[in-house]
């Protein structure tokens, strides 16, 4: 499936999915509330067969109030890619987890949250990964600020 057939198929799936613009790889962006489900079809449906998600992060959007997320899918029945994108609320960043569907997630989900303060609803063990248990901030928002953070010369 070329890049164009992949996305028209993937925005069929659902109402309310978008092409996700400026990017040079197969994207959509979906809302928290259709992501599970989306993400299920992607991974059950025979002509997607995403098997893999290769990782996970976040982009802190500071100036538009949001933090987005996104996963990076691929076949290995098909050998396509697919980025997924989700938007959520920088003063209450929750997303459900994709765990369920790739055990993966539970560690780069650990990551996010650890750093960016996502929140994913039923994860298994949402707990800091690199940060101590007690740490005060998401040290990877645009405006963490900490006393041992080093000042850019003005």
């Amino acid at each position: 499936m070329d890049t164009e057939a992949l996305i028209l198929a993937v925005t069929a799936l659902q109402a309310g999915l978008s092409r996700r613009a400026n990017i040079d790889m197969p994207a959509v962006q979906v809302s928290a509330g259709s992501l599970l489900a989306l993400m299920g079809a992607l991974r059950q449906d025979e002509r997607f067969a995403f098997d893999m998600l290769l990782d996970h992060t976040a982009i802190d959007w500071i100036e538009q109030d949001r933090i987005e997320l996104l996963y990076n899918l691929y076949s290995t029945t098909h050998g396509h890619y697919l980025m997924v994108s989700v938007s959520v609320p920088r003063a209450n960043p929750v997303a459900p987890t994709v765990s369920t569907l790739w055990e993966i997630a539970q560690w780069q989900e650990r990551e996010v949250y650890d750093l960016f303060g996502v929140r994913y609803e039923n994860h298994p063990d949402l707990r800091r990964l690199f940060l101590d248990d007690d740490w005060q901030g998401y040290p990877l928002r645009k405006d963490y600020k900490d006393e041992h953070m080093l000042e850019l010369p003005q």
